[in-house]
């Protein structure tokens, strides 16, 4: 960037895009400083290397932004996991399955393990059963992205939002980090301490008065 740049001339493009052309090094950096601005090496490795005039400065900060952005807005896997039992009390299904919706609504995936012990190995349709009841009553939110599945003591199935389910979690996780960043830029700054008052004059000595 700017004096940075070594080659004898470079290949000039202007500040709205448009081409200058083929000019020396000199005249680029001269073009540079009458409209306060940076030239940027672009493309190094042409011959000769490309270079665009710019405000660099607010070039990394719109940058910096976007790139922000971008991660705000990326949408993450995040699978969170569900363990019943085949004979599970029906409070702690509902309760169970209170969990399942809200990390459904909250955009995870759920994978749902039900967990056999003993003689319950011998009845894998009880798990199976509470898999789909499971399944049929979150509906709404999700689908069935991995079917349920033998492994070992354990039955397994994974549950994914809607696509619709999934785009408003996001744009509610988007939302409130825009607010928690408007909040701390409008917060006050801390008032500063009042100046404690210098002290009265020492009173001279008692029953003494100036002449």
């Amino acid at each position: 960037m700017n004096e940075q740049i070594r080659a004898r001339e470079v290949r000039l493009v202007g500040p709205e895009g448009e081409q200058v052309g083929i000019v020396p090094l000199e005249r680029a950096l001269q073009l540079a400083a009458d409209v306060s601005l940076d030239l940027v090496e672009v493309a190094p490795m042409a011959r000769p290397p490309v270079c665009k005039l710019m405000d660099f400065g607010k070039f990394k900060y719109e940058s910096a932004l976007k790139a922000r952005e971008a991660r705000r807005n990326q949408q993450q896997t995040v699978i969170k996991e569900m363990k019943l039992r085949p004979k599970i009390d029906p409070h702690d299904y509902e309760t169970k399955k209170g969990h399942v919706v809200r990390f459904l609504k909250a955009g995870d995936k759920v994978k749902v393990t039900i967990m056999f012990r003993g003689r319950e190995q011998s009845r894998p349709e009880l798990g199976y059963r509470l898999l789909r009841r499971l399944e049929s009553e979150i509906s709404e939110l999700g689908y069935v992205e991995a079917a349920p599945k033998q492994d070992g003591r354990n039955m397994i199935m994974v549950l994914a939002p809607h696509r619709a389910v999934k785009a408003s979690a996001t744009a509610a996780r988007a939302g409130s980090a825009r607010e928690r960043e408007a909040s701390a830029a409008e917060a006050p700054l801390a008032e500063a301490p009042l100046a404690e008052a210098p002290p009265a004059e020492a009173a001279g000595p008692a029953g003494t008065t100036g002449e």
